[in-house]
């Protein structure tokens, strides 16, 4: 089965996800690393429960909660690059997440659309 392009993106980004809770535990930072593992892995995982849904609404309301894990995820990376918690380099990161954001808005309002017009 062909993964689709949100898949793949949001399967990579949960893997450097791991990676960064990993250095932010080493450094002894747990509370925003727990919460960034939740909220950033989280984005997949419902993706990958909407590619299974059993109608075209449980498809959006999967992909809406992938959409609001997405936000959830970009404040905790602004918040660990403004604050002096650590000096991990989280912009590549802040991009990708922007990207992932774009992607399922564009997709939660093209599917809903969609639904309105049948």
């Amino acid at each position: 089965m062909k993964k689709s392009l949100v898949q793949e993106k949001s399967f990579q980004f949960s893997l450097k996800i791991i990676t960064l809770y990993k250095k932010l535990s080493s450094e002894n930072e747990y509370i925003i690393s727990k919460q960034l593992l939740r909220s950033g892995t989280s984005i997949g995982a419902n993706i990958e429960e909407a590619l299974g849904g059993q109608s075209k609404k449980d498809f959006i309301a999967k992909m809406s909660i992938s959409s609001k894990e997405a936000r959830e995820t970009n404040y905790w990376l602004r918040l660990l690059k403004e604050s002096d918690l650590t000096n991990i380099d989280v912009t590549d990161m802040l991009s990708d997440i922007h990207e992932l954001i774009r992607l399922l808005t564009a997709i939660v309002k093209t599917s809903q659309q969609n639904l309105t017009k049948n």
